[in-house]
C-alpha cells in the first residue's frame, strides 16, 4: 500500500484543498500571514503523514512524524478560528472544516496507537 491510500492522508488532502479554495477569498493584506499560515499547516498534515508512512521501519520516527501531523492539524484548526473571528469565512465553512479536522485527528491518533497495523515493527 502507498501512503496516498491511507484514509487519514486522503481526508487531510481534501481538507487542505478545501482550505486552499476558501482562502483565495481572504483579503490581500493577509497574504503573508493568515493565508500562508493556514495553507502551510494544512499541507504539512499530509506531508507528515507521508513521511511517517515511509519511516514506519523506525517506530519512534513513525510516531514522531504522526505527532507532528497531529500538531499541524491542531494549528490549522487555530487558523480556522482566526479566519472565523476576522469574518473571512462563514460559520458553515468553519464548522465543516473543523469537523473534518477532528476526524483527521482521530485517524492520526488511531495510526499512532495501532502502528503495527501500518507495518511498523514494534521493538
Amino acid at each position: 500500500m502507498d501512503f496516498k491510500q491511507l484514509i487519514a492522508y486522503k481526508k487531510a488532502f481534501d481538507l487542505s484543498m478545501d482550505i486552499f479554495n476558501i482562502s483565495k477569498a481572504f483579503p490581500k493584506e493577509e497574504t503573508y500571514s493568515l493565508t500562508d499560515q493556514i495553507r502551510r499547516s494544512s499541507r504539512l498534515v499530509c506531508a507528515n503523514i507521508a513521511e511517517a508512512y515511509r519511516k514506519r521501519r523506525y517506530p519512534k520516527h513513525f510516531t514522531s512524524k504522526l505527532t507532528d501531523a497531529d500538531g499541524e492539524n491542531s494549528e490549522t484548526n487555530t487558523w480556522l478560528d482566526f479566519a472565523l473571528a476576522c469574518q473571512y469565512i462563514s460559520s458553515e465553512d468553519h464548522l465543516r472544516c473543523a469537523e473534518q479536522g477532528k476526524e483527521i485527528g482521530k485517524l492520526i491518533n488511531y495510526m499512532i496507537n495501532n502502528s503495527s497495523k501500518f507495518g511498523v515493527k514494534l521493538e
